[in-house]
């Protein structure tokens, strides 16, 4: 670990901003599978804080700014939303750790993929089930509720042009890809699905609804549930922070909820890298989660399937970023290896979706 977290750099920095006080050593453990940026957690004694980084590089262009993520949830804290971690300190100086990083409270509970744990499985876990994919539905049209403005004036985002800039920002990353590859001599490969899928993106640009805040990533795996029992013996569960906004910005809110549709199969659907938890029974379908999402929002959501293809298409440009980072020996997660398939058939699923 001493190439991501230099731990008595670390410690040297924690001590100047007086943050995670105490006896004993500072000690980090990293923590979950997240594919982008890198999460630690950094205790001493029975104190713990979380601490976010960017990965090993190349990065893609505009990608991992943890600093601006770091504003992002300060912002929402400040305009009411309170599920969200608090920043404790950031730092956007890169020689202490080799790039910039902040560090949060930890907050209750789990991270959800793709095994549901023991209080969300089984009968008595059906109605907590049911409780979390509505609460999926519901935060995030408490995200979509807050006031945006103070991000634009904060420079995060901008009051109109959003799906236009996505299809610009995500086509020059596919470039960007490209660029590296070839600048260390190697040939990014062809993604025929992609080019077709984008020109039909282009070609079919909806009318933009009403700004608001845009997490850019919502999926189950971005938040944090914990499970508790309830007096009848089953079990509960509540939302107690949404993590992950390194994407956030000022847009449509219709791409978070494609997003999160996109991540959500229903029974006997094959969706690739997909959490497939949301097959269990209890959870509601994706034509629920729109009306729930509606029913929070105020919002008319109408035709979803131009917002689907974009979250598969953009994940599949992101992923094939990542991939060739593993590709150059530049990260060890054993997820990476599956995007040489995994890559393409997020780019199949995305054509189907739109009939491109």
């Amino acid at each position: 670990m001493s190439d991501l977290l230099d731990v008595v750099a670390l410690e040297t920095w924690l001590a100047a901003r007086q943050l995670l006080p105490g006896e004993g050593d500072v000690v980090v453990e990293p923590q979950g599978e997240g594919h982008s940026n890198l999460t630690f957690a950094v205790r001493r004694g029975s104190a713990e804080l979380v601490l976010r980084r960017p990965p090993r590089g190349p990065l893609l262009p505009t990608a991992h700014d943890v600093a601006r993520e770091a504003r992002v949830m300060s912002l929402l804290l400040a305009g009411g939303f309170e599920r969200v971690p608090v920043v404790r300190g950031v730092c956007d100086d890169s020689s202490v750790l080799g790039a910039p990083f902040y560090v949060m409270d930890r907050s209750p509970g789990l991270v959800v993929r793709d095994e549901l744990p023991l209080a969300l499985s089984g009968a008595a876990g059906r109605a907590a089930r049911a409780e979390l994919g509505a609460e999926l539905a519901t935060v995030l049209g408490a995200i979509h509720r807050v006031e945006w403005r103070p991000f634009v004036e904060a420079g995060i985002g901008k009051p109109s042009g959003y799906l236009e800039r996505q299809l610009r920002r995500w086509t020059g990353q596919r470039e960007g890809i490209q660029a590296a590859v070839a600048a260390a001599d190697g040939q990014a490969r062809e993604l025929p699905d992609y080019d077709a899928v984008r020109d039909w993106l282009r070609a079919h640009l909806p009318v933009e609804s009403e700004p608001a805040v845009v997490h850019g990533d919502y999926k189950l795996d971005n938040v944090i549930v914990e499970a508790y029992p309830d007096p009848d013996g089953s079990a509960r569960a509540r939302i107690t922070a949404v993590v992950d906004w390194e994407m956030a910005t000022v847009g449509d809110p219709r791409a978070d909820l494609g997003y999160l549709l996109s991540f959500w199969p229903e029974p006997g659907e094959d969706v690739p890298l997909a959490e497939l938890v949301t097959q269990a029974d209890g959870f509601p379908t994706r034509a629920e989660v729109v009306a729930l999402w509606e029913q929070a929002t105020g919002r008319v959501a109408g035709d979803t399937r131009w917002f689907v293809a974009l979250a598969v298409w953009k994940l599949a440009i992101l992923l094939e970023a990542s991939y060739h980072r593993w590709l150059a020996g530049m990260a060890e997660d054993p997820f990476f290896a599956r995007l040489d398939d995994g890559v393409p058939a997020l780019l199949a699923r995305a054509r189907e979706v739109c009939g491109a």
